[in-house]
């Protein structure tokens, strides 16, 4: 006897979006294989050389892989409980951004390329093996940016500033001496490459008064470099430890969610009932 079409959603379910099983995790290695292999396609269709002998094993690969992604987008739509927070979650987002490309390239040849963000999707490789440890670092610091976002906006308005000032001096200075500096927006660029300490070397000024000013501007280029990394050091350092998510990572059956604590009961999105793992 067959079995219901709602059973088969849920076998399917823990299939795709579950990992905790050997069919889950065999899913999730296989597929990201295809993506690690989809996006080295890519890169070496981008390659002249390599392009011009074998176009159409890169077209025959590209649409290969799209039609792959596609249906698994589709399938994970069919077996979601919910589509729409599936279709709007971060995942969700990534996965129609690494099929769109292809589809948009018909109308619009060369935005294939952008097919490279389907390396977003290996982010799974954390869930897969059980490395969510790593993303809760990740968490913190951009928590520690946000807690730090006006001191960095200040920062960054300061260096905006002063690099149109620097710019616009250094074009007065070195006018008429056919070094370059040819108007504001360029004597800006300029400013801009030296003091984050770059140097191009396509610029330079050859008067001794823009030299002293460039040797300045290079010395306040080292200075300045330390300020973001130490504003966001200390909203690191003030941030209190995070817990450790549940090994097991048991997935909320109603919305989906994951990283319960061990001795959770209740979703921490839903509120609803968890289901105890037996021991």
């Amino acid at each position: 006897m067959a079995k219901p079409i709602r059973t088969r959603r849920e076998e399917w379910h823990r299939i795709i979006f579950g990992f905790n099983t050997a069919a889950g995790r065999t899913f999730d290695v296989i597929l990201l294989v295809a993506i690690i292999l989809s996006v080295l396609a890519v890169f070496l269709e981008s390659v002249t050389e390599i392009e011009s002998k074998h176009r159409w094993i890169f077209v025959v690969l590209e649409w290969g892989f799209t039609v792959l992604f596609t249906i698994e987008y589709i399938a994970r739509l069919w077996v979601a409980r919910k589509p729409f927070r599936y279709m709007t979650s971060f995942f969700g987002v990534v996965d129609l951004l690494s099929i769109l490309p292809t589809y948009i390239s018909l109308l619009l040849p060369g935005t294939h390329y952008l097919l490279t963000i389907r390396i977003l999707r290996v982010i799974r490789v954390f869930r897969i093996f059980k490395l969510a440890g790593h993303l809760k670092e990740s968490h913190m610091i951009v928590a520690a940016l946000y807690a730090s976002r006006k001191k960095l906006t200040v920062f960054l308005t300061t260096v905006l500033l002063l690099v149109i000032i620097i710019g616009s001096i250094m074009y007065v200075i070195e006018a008429g001496s056919n070094s370059g500096f040819d108007n504001i927006p360029r004597s800006i660029y300029w400013a801009i490459v030296t003091l984050t300490t770059v140097g191009y070397g396509d610029i330079s000024p050859a008067t001794p008064l823009g030299q002293f000013l460039a040797a300045v501007v290079m010395i306040l280029g080292y200075a300045i470099i330390a300020v973001p990394t130490g504003i966001v050091s200390v909203a690191i350092s003030r941030m209190e430890p995070e817990r450790e998510p549940d090994g097991d990572h048991r997935v909320c059956k109603h919305c989906d969610s994951e990283g319960h604590y061990t001795e959770a009961v209740f979703c921490f999105q839903c509120g609803r009932p968890l289901k105890i793992k037996s021991s």
